[in-house]
């Protein structure tokens, strides 16, 4: 009988070629947090520096109480935001940027610039795609 064993080998070619197969799944975790639309669109929104959750939800169209909560409490889980709750009355709360959350900030802008240079050309493929 053969046993299949999980390598631990790199890929053989590409981006994830230096990354041992069994850090992958964790590689795509980290990509699937960064990469999803609402934790992108709050890590660029809090490049102004620190808001309060009102604020955020204001300036993050679209997005729910419950998504945003989310996306807030992931952020910071991983590091890239904070939460920091002041003893005033009323209760405030702010959210910013940690470092490693400054560090994405150029790939965030460029992924959101990016989308917004091409959506008019992106709309036209779609609707190419549907009608044919």
């Amino acid at each position: 009988m053969h046993v299949t064993t999980r390598s631990s080998a790199p890929a053989g070619h590409g981006p994830c070629a230096g990354i041992p197969v069994d850090q992958l799944e964790f590689m795509r975790q980290v990509l699937d947090r960064v990469g999803d639309k609402w934790s992108a669109l709050v890590i660029a929104v809090l490049d102004s520096g620190p808001l309060r959750y009102t604020e955020l939800q204001r300036d993050v169209p679209g997005i729910s109480q419950r998504m945003l909560t989310r996306t807030l409490q992931q952020l910071c889980q991983d590091g890239l935001a904070t939460r920091t709750a002041y003893a005033e009355v009323p209760p405030r709360v702010e959210y910013d940027l940690t470092p490693l959350g400054r560090s994405l900030l150029d790939i965030v802008n460029s992924l959101i610039a990016w989308a917004s240079d091409h959506q008019d050309e992106i709309r036209a493929h779609r609707a190419a795609a549907i009608g044919t």
